[in-house]
């Protein structure tokens, strides 16, 4: 039988091929590992990363890589995943890129100096401006949400508004203005505004909490560290 004269050839191609197969998955799994699984989705070491980095960035803070700000910022992107979830079976309003460019340009002006000093703190925090765009419309996504599935079902009475402007409102002006007398129409809106806000906080609470207890969330602490 005649062998090929390049089969040795061929053999040591297919073995490095197998070789570089088998190391490509090991090297992926280095670079960038899980932090979190929730159900299907999964949260890698790199999107916590870029997570903190982004949230720093807006905040004008210093990136904080501590175990104790990756245990939190991870947290924050669990809810999110659960919210994610539910967007993707319901219909609710979604923002689009413009719908963030106005507190965009307002944030490269007066935080980071223009265009150039813009992209020098994106350089800085090694992130780039689509990572800056994806996070303020998840925020805006994320009150979007809030708005229609949790506030409509939160109300209060005139009575609460009533006395809320008795006993907080009215003293604290009458006592800012000397003495003048302060008309509850005039505020009536800021304190329903007020009183509503913190039981939407718990409506929303007690969702998170019974979709944390539905989904199966599989942390890998070596990861947050």
């Amino acid at each position: 039988m005649r062998r090929n004269p390049n089969s040795r050839t061929a053999l040591a191609v297919c073995g490095a091929l197998v070789m570089l197969a088998c190391a490509c998955p090991l090297r992926g799994e280095i670079i960038d590992r899980i932090a979190v699984s929730v159900g299907s989705s999964v949260i890698t070491v790199s999107d916590l990363d870029r997570e903190i980095r982004v949230v720093a960035f807006l905040n004008g803070a210093p990136p904080d890589f501590t175990p104790a700000q990756k245990r939190a910022t991870v947290e924050r992107m669990v809810e999110q995943k659960l919210v994610q979830k539910e967007l993707e079976s319901s219909r609710y309003p979604a923002p689009s890129a413009k719908d963030v460019e106005p507190a965009l340009d307002k944030f490269r002006k007066e935080q980071s100096g223009g265009a150039a000093g813009y992209a020098k703190a994106l350089a800085d925090y090694g992130i780039t401006n689509q990572d800056v765009v994806d996070e303020l419309l998840w925020q805006r996504t994320l009150l979007l949400f809030i708005d229609v599935r949790f506030r409509p079902g939160v109300q209060v009475s005139d009575e609460e508004i009533r006395r809320y402007f008795d006993d907080v409102v009215k003293p604290a002006v009458e006592a800012a203005h000397s003495g003048d007398p302060a008309a509850l129409e005039a505020y009536r809106d800021r304190i329903e505004e007020t009183l509503i806000g913190p039981r939407v906080d718990q409506e929303v609470d007690q969702w998170l909490l019974q979709a944390r207890q539905r989904a199966e969330i599989v942390y890998h602490e070596e990861a947050l560290q």
